[in-house]
C-alpha cells in the first residue's frame, strides 16, 4: 500500500515538471519592450549582406522601397536634420545631385532626430521644409535611428564597412556602382571634397 502511495506521488511530480514553462528549457523568453522608433529598413532574409542592394527602406508614405532599384548608380547616403548648423549642406547636396544625376548619381537622404533633436516633426514637415528652403529633388526617406539598439540595419551595415558610430548630422557614405561602400565623410569635411570623390566614382 505504501509503495503504491509513493508511486502515485512520483507520477504526480513528474506530470507537474512536464508542464510547459515549468522547467528551464521551456521557460518562455522574456518579452521585449515595445520599440517606439520605427526601424525602416530590412535585410533580405537568409542572404549574406554583400552590397547595399539587399536593403529595403521606407519612403515618406511608409511604402517599402528596394535599394536594388539604384543598382549601377553611384550613391551618397546621408543622415540629415533640418535645424542643424550643417543643414545648409542641403544646398550643396542638391547642386551635386543636379550636376551628376544624368551620369548615374543619386543622393539618398535619411532624416534622423538623434543628434540634438534637430530633425523634429513628421516626414511631411521635414520634406516640406527641405523642398521649400533648399529645393531638394533627390530621394528623401522616412526618419530613422543611425546609432543604438534601434539603429536601422542599413546603417549598421554602412558602419561595419567604415567603422564608428555616426557622430552628428550629415555624415555621408559614398557607394560605388557595384553597391560597395568606398568612402565615409564626416559632417565637417568640405563639400568640395565630397564632390571630387563623387566625380571620381563616376
Amino acid at each position: 500500500m505504501r509503495s503504491i502511495f509513493h508511486l502515485g506521488w512520483v507520477l504526480a511530480l513528474a506530470a507537474i515538471v512536464a508542464l510547459p514553462g515549468c522547467n528551464k528549457e521551456n521557460t518562455p523568453a522574456q518579452e521585449q519592450p515595445v520599440n517606439d522608433t520605427v526601424v525602416t529598413d530590412t535585410v533580405i532574409p537568409e542572404e549574406p549582406v554583400d552590397n547595399i542592394y539587399q536593403f529595403s527602406v521606407l519612403d515618406g508614405n511608409g511604402d517599402s522601397i528596394s535599394l536594388a532599384q539604384y543598382r549601377g548608380k553611384v550613391l551618397l547616403v546621408v543622415n540629415s536634420a533640418t535645424q542643424c548648423g550643417y543643414t545648409p549642406q542641403y544646398t550643396d547636396l542638391e547642386r551635386i545631385y543636379q550636376l551628376y544625376k544624368d551620369s548615374g548619381f543619386v543622393v539618398l537622404d535619411f532624416p534622423c532626430n538623434q543628434f540634438g533633436n534637430q530633425a523634429p516633426g513628421s516626414y511631411d514637415d521635414i520634406h516640406g521644409y527641405c523642398t521649400d528652403h533648399y529645393h531638394i529633388t533627390f530621394p528623401q526617406f522616412a526618419k530613422i535611428d543611425v546609432n543604438g539598439t534601434n539603429a536601422s540595419p542599413l546603417y549598421v551595415w554602412l558602419k561595419s564597412k567604415k567603422p564608428g558610430d555616426i557622430q552628428w548630422n550629415f555624415t555621408k557614405f559614398l557607394v560605388d556602382r557595384e553597391g560597395n561602400v568606398k568612402r565615409r565623410f564626416e559632417p565637417a569635411n568640405s563639400m568640395s571634397t565630397v564632390q571630387a570623390a563623387v566625380a571620381s566614382a563616376l
